[in-house]
């Protein structure tokens, strides 16, 4: 074949080289050996007819929706496919009802494919769950957002979860280089000469997407001048036009793993918490206000009274993200994040605050001692309001008294760690439980 004819093949309305490699069979499957490598319990399913309801759960780009094709290649039943996004409950209750009329007539079985299931809303879902539940389908959800908050709990649990993990630049290697090589589907009948910094290039900034590497492939062979003796030569430079860096996409499933991550490294890596930070913001588009929030939470829930001041500068940066905005704040944000991560770290605070919610929760009633309530009316003293010590007037500001409930005089809430500022509150408390005036 020669460019001409590629060209006129390639023209609008026929399909593009990515539709043409999309792999048919589990050999031509790229990826994901750890749910369809060798002797893997989905690969046996697939390769049997046997597949139950299952959900595939990943990125994009990760091979969801070509795993659905070749197990629609496989089966012997049939196989519908829905994508969320357009269908209605009707077309789900019309593929229900074939599958009913399938089963009765001509015992064969119905596999659902539905694409992009968490745009489903709850009542669309639940209208699957019955059909589901008797066996009348058997249902294939792919989705690149997080089941656990987008899926029904019910159809989850009818339903074995296999998580697909982002491809590599290795795997889009491979697909470009079959591509090369195909003379049935690919660029093998071209006079295509691939170099291999040309085809690492794409297969980097493709990260891992196989059908964006395909379509810059198949660009750059489509609009690269043959050399003089006819060969297609796709060097760097004609890579690096094919192909530009992507943008990355902030579901809300990432949204909400970045933010977690970002959390977690406060409590122990400068470094990682302030790429998570910058990653967020800069790259995924996120409102750095988000990762503000949680900081000052952070300096109260794992820093605390370790170190007061990690708070004072976390409200600090927010103040200064308000008035000056977005990136001239950057340095301020980086400042009050490195501030925190390097501080001493305590959990006392959330501790005794856990203590003292569980603590409310045993008690009926709490009952304010008579020595503390209020005493500043006439008649206070008829009452029995007497007996408070005004700590201010006995030595070191502190006298032993009841503070707590009555019946409750012995809680303990707040216990100060040894980390940082903490330490001189440990020991002013070891005193006072230990002795004191009164």
């Amino acid at each position: 074949m020669d460019l001409f004819s590629y060209m006129e093949q390639s023209r609008p309305g026929s399909q593009l080289l990515a539709d043409r490699m999309r792999p048919v069979t589990l050999d031509e499957y790229i990826g994901q050996e750890h749910i369809v490598g060798p002797g893997k319990l989905l690969r046996r399913a697939i390769e049997a007819d046997q597949v139950s309801s299952i959900l595939l759960y990943g990125p994009p780009g990760t091979g969801k929706t070509t795993l659905a094709n070749i197990i629609s290649n496989r089966t012997k039943g049939a196989f519908v496919k829905l994508n969320a996004v357009d269908a209605s409950v009707k077309d789900v209750r019309d593929v229900i009802e074939q599958a009913k009329a399938n089963k009765q007539l001509y015992g064969t079985k119905t596999i659902l494919f539905l694409d992009e299931v968490h745009r489903f809303n709850t009542s669309r879902q639940d209208a699957l769950l019955p059909a589901v539940e008797q066996g009348i389908i058997i249902f294939i959800g792919a989705t690149t957002e997080n089941p656990f908050h987008h899926v029904n709990g019910a159809l989850l649990s009818r339903s074995t979860l296999f998580q697909l993990q982002p491809l590599t630049y290795e795997h889009a290697l491979l697909a470009m280089r079959r591509a090369l090589a195909d003379r049935e589907r690919g660029l093998g009948d071209l006079p295509v000469q691939a170099d291999e910094d040309g085809l690492l290039h794409i297969a980097r900034m493709a990260n891992g997407d196989i059908r964006r590497a395909l379509n810059a492939l198949e660009l750059a062979a489509l609009t690269t001048h043959p050399d003089a003796d006819g060969t297609i030569r796709i060097t760097l430079e004609v890579a690096e036009e094919s192909i530009r860096r992507p943008t990355v996409k902030a579901d809300e499933s990432t949204q909400y793993d970045v933010l977690s991550a970002f959390h977690k490294s406060v409590r122990g890596s400068s470094d990682a918490a302030l790429f998570w930070f910058l990653y967020a913001v800069e790259k995924l588009g996120m409102d750095p206000m988000t990762f503000l929030r949680r900081l000052i939470v952070a300096c109260s829930e794992d820093i605390g009274l370790a170190n007061p001041q990690a708070l004072v500068q976390a409200v600090t940066a927010m103040d200064a993200y308000h008035k000056i905005g977005w990136p001239e704040s950057r340095y301020i944000v980086a400042q009050a994040i490195l501030f925190a991560v390097e501080s001493p770290k305590s959990n006392s605070i959330p501790v005794a605050v856990d203590r003292a919610l569980q603590a409310m929760e045993r008690m009926k009633s709490a009952e304010v001692p008579l020595h503390l309530r209020d005493a500043h009316y006439k008649g206070a003293e008829k009452l029995g309001h007497v007996g408070y010590k005004y700590p201010h007037n006995y030595p070191g500001h502190y006298v032993r008294q009841d503070y707590f409930p009555i019946g409750h005089e012995h809680m303990v809430l707040f216990e100060a760690s040894e980390q940082g500022m903490e330490e001189k509150m440990r020991q002013n408390q070891l005193r006072r439980r230990g002795g004191g005036a009164g």
